[in-house]
């Protein structure tokens, strides 16, 4: 049965989760009428060359303290409960298995990640899966991360240009005033004793000075 409404997908590695994430999210369901908002930790990011400084059950702790004031949000573990590497492909399948039709799924990516979409696993049939919404800050064009590939230029939408039909897919650029924050700033500063509060939301920066995560030199279990 297909699902009513429209369902954003927020995916990545979240060691930590952080307020561009949060900030990106919540421009993607305003601006687009998002009814869900389903933040998707990675299990094991295909992608990076290292693996996640905190274990999975701590990244999705984290998520779900962050999410908790989000309106719509909700922490899946739909990739950390599937094992080895964690592909889009494999997660938009298992939502089309529960009723969602590729037209409801705005995946929201970042426009140095969308950059390398044609290395993603099933890349280019990835790109009729769902509406790919790619956000990028102010200061930086609304399409970046395109390319110039004609495939992509031609699948170019705006929020209200979208394509009517249930299958149709479309790349959605959307500039949004991000705070300027990364994980790997976050784990610098911890890591070097400074204070996170204003990076991530205060039940994050709790949790990882209660659990002691990204300690100077600590490997995390």
């Amino acid at each position: 049965m297909t699902r009513a409404g429209r369902l954003g997908i927020v995916g990545g590695t979240f060691d930590p989760i952080h307020w561009g994430h949060l900030d990106a999210a919540s421009a993607a369901a305003e601006t687009l009428g998002l009814t869900e908002l389903l933040f998707v930790p990675s299990h094991v990011p295909p992608h990076r060359r290292d693996t996640p400084r905190a274990s999975a059950f701590h990244r999705f702790a984290m998520v779900a303290l962050a999410i908790q004031d989000l309106p719509l949000a909700t922490a899946s573990d739909l990739e950390l409960a599937r094992p080895g590497p964690s592909y889009s492909a494999d997660t938009l399948a298992a939502l089309h298995a529960q009723g969602w039709d590729p037209s409801q799924i705005f995946f929201v990516i970042g426009t140095d990640a969308f950059a390398e979409i044609a290395t993603w696993r099933g890349y280019p049939a990835i790109l009729d899966l769902c509406h790919f919404v790619v956000v990028s800050r102010s200061g930086t064009p609304a399409d970046a991360g395109v390319g110039g590939r004609p495939n992509l230029l031609a699948r170019l939408a705006t929020p209200a240009s979208l394509p009517a039909h249930p299958d149709s897919t479309a790349v959605i650029p959307l500039t949004v005033d991000t705070r300027p924050v990364s994980s790997t700033q976050i784990r610098t500063h911890v890591g070097a004793g400074r204070d996170i509060r204003a990076l991530v939301p205060s039940p994050v920066a709790t949790y990882i000075a209660r659990h002691q995560l990204y300690g100077q030199g600590q490997e995390l279990a």
